[in-house]
């Protein structure tokens, strides 16, 4: 027990922060640093022009340009037969890879969730991106 609450001091003690910097030199306090920032006004205007919006996306909630696709829900069982990829998108009902499949363009390119791409009429590995 006692062993058990000097690792547990000892664990607490290394989540301290560093102690300031002593001696005659002067340290400069760093600016903080925004966690989000906001896009550009150039990149969000790039994005409207080809048709897209600034959305949050992934787990860090990342402001991105996500475009629709005109082909989005189309049939498919190749990439190249969609703008984006061709996509199982309910990856429950997806075949394991290598079995012949048959999916759908995908809506947008955003490249964050869970799916299943389809290539050559095969099913390739799920995917899950955060």
């Amino acid at each position: 027990m006692k062993r058990l609450l000097i690792l547990a001091a000892l664990l607490a003690a290394a989540c301290q922060p560093m102690p300031a910097a002593t001696g005659g030199a002067q340290t400069a306090e760093a600016a903080p640093v925004a966690q989000t920032p906001a896009p550009p006004t150039d990149d969000a205007a790039a994005c409207a022009a080809r048709g897209g919006k600034m959305l949050p996306q992934g787990r860090m909630q990342t402001l991105r340009c996500v475009v629709a696709y005109a082909d989005a829900g189309r049939r498919c069982t190749d990439g190249d037969q969609c703008a984006g990829d061709c996509r199982i998108a309910d990856v429950g009902a997806a075949p394991r890879a290598g079995q012949a499949a048959v999916g759908q363009c995908q809506a947008n390119n955003t490249r964050f969730g869970c799916f299943t791409t389809v290539e050559d009429g095969k099913a390739e590995a799920t995917l899950c991106i955060d």
